[in-house]
């Protein structure tokens, strides 16, 4: 199933154009709205997800780069052991790659990930998280592709308890 590696690559050159493009044109936390509930803001996270570890002191960056690499090369050796009638497996697996391999390019060459795409609720108050959190396409690929396995799995789960259930006597 290699040759869903086009998608990781296509993720992968998607997020860091965008990220290039976003550092060049915009300064940092100065939203411009695109629509109504979602801007777009320079920010930049040092932590994981929601800026969790965010002020540790510099060894997080080192931890994360790791982690994602590892991921990484398990999920590649996944997905190339995947048969081909496996698509929407192969396709999750595919964006979980080139949206792990984005953030830890950011990670090794600048200590930080670039974020941009605010989606805000306005029944919370934008003062409950300062600043609002922000993501970027690999953060998008990563929750596509956890979405693809998690319905996968639910569907396979959901397909073998009707299997049980129609072979016990």
């Amino acid at each position: 199933m290699k040759h869903w590696l086009w998608l990781s690559l296509f993720v992968l050159a998607l997020d860091q154009a965008t990220k290039w493009s976003i550092l060049a044109l915009m300064k940092p936390f100065e939203p411009v709205e695109v629509l109504p509930h979602i801007n777009l803001t320079l920010m930049f996270n040092e932590g994981a997800a929601f800026s969790f570890l965010s002020t540790a002191g510099g060894w997080q960056r080192w931890l994360f780069s790791g982690l994602a690499l590892v991921v990484s090369l398990v999920l590649v050796g996944w997905l190339l052991r995947l048969k081909p009638h496996e698509k929407v497996q192969a396709a999750g697996l595919a964006l979980l790659i080139g949206g792990a391999v984005g953030n830890l390019i950011d990670r090794v060459l600048l200590g930080h990930v670039i974020d941009f795409i605010q989606v805000y609720i306005p029944v919370i108050p934008l003062a409950i998280f300062n600043p609002w959190p922000a993501f970027n396409v690999a953060d998008s690929a990563i929750t596509l592709g956890v979405a693809a396995l998690f319905w996968i799995f639910l569907v396979d789960d959901l397909r073998q308890g009707r299997a049980s259930r129609n072979a016990t006597p």
